[in-house]
């Protein structure tokens, strides 16, 4: 990254227009040519960010947030009502499925188009075409209308086409979450590529695993006011605890049982009290060391009596928010007995840790036995510390523990 902005947004807001008893066809337009009354909607509000060159740019909220508003801005597609949006570099923008695409037309014929579209010559796409026709993975359907492609064969070849005709600026909206896991593998390895080559990418996602792991900063909107931009991990971290505050207003107002309470939620005959390290001495621990041994204790009390609860793990890296593992009871086939009322505890006993040194969030939940119905569930309730140990390796998230073999000369065929 090299701090100078490949967009700047400065105090952007953007206002539509929206007409009642609006005319069904044209011929009652023109017997009533009298507009109905107007209502305002301003999607965005005095919103001010910086994408800096060669970065990877979040942009998270709930829908109807304006995320996707804001993100047709920077494509240059919506205007805005008041203040400015200016980039620097050519722009590749894939909004939404088939956008730019001739129903009529053939795969091959739309990714001339559509190259045309994103400023390209017709050179320039053939070059790229054998490239874009396989990352799309449509095979013979290339030369097939396009009117008979499923969505998810329209977004692969829209994806294709966008990211295969070298972006300065790449602005992306959801898409990802569409296709099939090797495809969504593909789109990722050729962002991180992109990205590499100095490509600034902008992404719109609901994931806050994807954008925790993938961006260098996060911009949170909420009924189109800014509410905050930075680290992904502090901007996640402030958006989720919003979400948990109104489903708690929510279920209040609503009169339910479940509870949530500081990332807590169900019915509330199990309540988790603590989640503790215990270390190989059986005593409590600070923190665990990397390729060394520990367990996890759950300690919770039962109102009533309960046959086998399922438990279950998760655990995500601190800075990233990535889920790193998430084991459970029914994954792993234990029974866990017959719980009466009062305090119980269970061990979960990772034998030796496989993670990378670093801080990890631990989340907990006890659910029913033979159904997934809530019991009780804490988010984050504690947070692992890993310290280097025994481990051998010093990148990544998890030790593998891999024993490397002797290289070997091929025999000639």
């Amino acid at each position: 990254m090299s701090g100078e902005p490949a967009i700047s947004v400065d105090h952007v807001s953007k206002r539509f227009r929206l007409h009642r008893d609006r005319p069904n066809s044209l011929k009652e337009a023109l017997l009533n040519r009298r507009r109905g009354p107007e209502d305002e909607f301003w999607a965005l509000r005095d919103v001010s960010l910086d994408v800096e060159k060669g970065s990877f740019f979040g942009l998270m909220g709930h829908n109807g947030s304006g995320k996707s508003t804001l993100l047709r801005m920077m494509a240059g597609i919506y205007p805005p009502t008041e203040g400015a949006v200016r980039t620097k570099g050519s722009i590749s923008a894939l909004l939404e499925l088939g956008s730019g695409f001739h129903p009529d037309l053939t795969g091959r014929e739309n990714i001339f188009l559509n190259g045309a579209m994103l400023g390209q010559s017709r050179r320039q796409v053939a070059d790229a075409l054998e490239s874009i026709i396989d990352f799309s993975g449509l095979g013979s359907f290339i030369d097939s209308p396009v009117k008979a492609y499923s969505s998810g064969m329209v977004v692969r070849l829209g994806f294709a086409v966008a990211v295969h005709v070298d972006p300065e600026i790449l602005l992306v909206d959801e898409v990802i979450a569409v296709g099939d896991e090797d495809f969504q593998r593909r789109c990722l390895d050729h962002i991180h590529m992109l990205r590499n080559n100095g490509t600034t990418v902008v992404l719109v996602s609901h994931s806050t695993g994807l954008m925790g792991s993938l961006c260098d900063r996060i911009a949170w909107l909420d009924h189109g006011v800014l509410q905050q931009v930075g680290d992904p991990a502090d901007v996640i971290g402030a958006y989720l605890s919003r979400v948990t505050e109104a489903e708690l207003i929510r279920l209040n107002e609503a009169g339910e049982t479940s509870q949530i309470m500081e990332g807590r939620r169900g019915d509330g005959r199990v309540r988790i009290r603590s989640v503790a390290l215990v270390g190989d001495d059986g005593g409590p621990a600070e923190t665990a060391s990397s390729g060394d041994p520990i367990k996890i204790r759950v300690t919770f009390e039962a109102i009533d009596t309960i046959d086998a609860p399922g438990f279950g793990l998760s655990v995500h890296h601190q800075d990233s928010g990535t889920l790193v593992a998430a084991p459970s009871t029914h994954g792993a086939g234990s029974n866990t007995g017959l719980v009466k009322p009062g305090l119980s505890f269970i061990d979960l006993d990772l034998g030796r840790v496989p993670l990378m040194p670093g801080k990890y969030h631990l989340s907990v939940w006890v659910h029913e036995s033979n159904n997934p119905h809530l019991l009780d569930e804490w988010e984050e309730a504690a947070l692992l510390v890993v310290v280097p140990g025994t481990s051998r390796e010093s990148e990544g998230l998890v030790e593998l523990g891999v024993n490397w073999g002797q290289a070997q000369p091929l025999s000639p065929t």
